[in-house]
């Protein structure tokens, strides 16, 4: 059965065709593309993308190394002094509610999940602090299963190509995956975010060096 949108219609064959051609247009850009954050296991990932928020890669892959020195598992950030990890996560920004959201997520996963990370989206999204992006993030990039991440990057380029046309992250992830087939998802993110980065910038789009250009609806093209 085809996957449908959120709005009961199932996507065109002309839709599907559209779909693939930027799909083709992003691997040919990013033949190969993983996160920037650095992490060595599904535990450190879901971390560094709590931390992630609001500031860049960079600042969190020069904090997690000293965060996992100090704490190496879920156990023992769990029981971890809040002042100290505020003072190891202080230059990611916002640095009192991250240390409190990744201390709270450390005993949640203790408690519920013995310290493991749950290879599946309705778990992970019961951890605290976890939401549909975070939990699509670690599920394609550290255990390569099928999930879409919709950040801003995503929403803002997939409106404007006319992939989707709706603003709501949830609704976005579900109209994606009736337009792409599930093997194609976990890499399908990473590509839009480092495309949104590099050129569908959100104030100033690099139109005139498109590869998408011909294909994409937005009315305001930079050319």
């Amino acid at each position: 059965m085809p996957r449908k949108r959120t709005d009961g219609s199932v996507p065109t064959r002309a839709e599907k065709g559209k779909a693939r051609a930027v799909w083709n247009r992003l691997v040919a850009r990013y033949p190969e593309i993983r996160t920037a954050l650095d992490y060595e296991s599904p535990w450190q990932l879901l971390v560094v993308t709590v931390l992630s928020a609001q500031t860049t890669d960079e600042n969190v892959n020069k904090v997690a190394p000293v965060l996992f020195s100090a704490y190496p598992t879920p156990e023992a950030l769990a029981g971890a002094p809040l002042s100290h990890v505020e003072n190891l996560v202080f230059s990611t920004g916002f640095y009192r509610q991250k240390a409190a959201a990744i201390v709270s997520l450390a005993q949640d996963l203790t408690e519920k999940f013995d310290g493991e990370v749950p290879v599946d989206l309705d778990e992970l999204v019961t951890l605290k602090g976890v939401g549909r992006k975070t939990a699509s993030v670690v599920l394609a990039e550290a255990f390569h299963r099928p999930a879409i991440a919709v950040d801003t990057h995503v929403k803002r380029t997939t409106n404007r190509i006319g992939l989707v046309s709706v603003a709501d992250p949830v609704k976005i992830e579900a109209d994606l995956k009736a337009l792409y087939p599930a093997e194609l998802w976990a890499g399908l993110s990473m590509r839009f975010i480092q495309f949104g980065r590099d050129v569908c910038d959100a104030r100033k789009p690099r139109c005139f060096d498109c590869e998408m250009v011909k294909l994409c609806d937005f009315e305001d093209k930079n050319l």
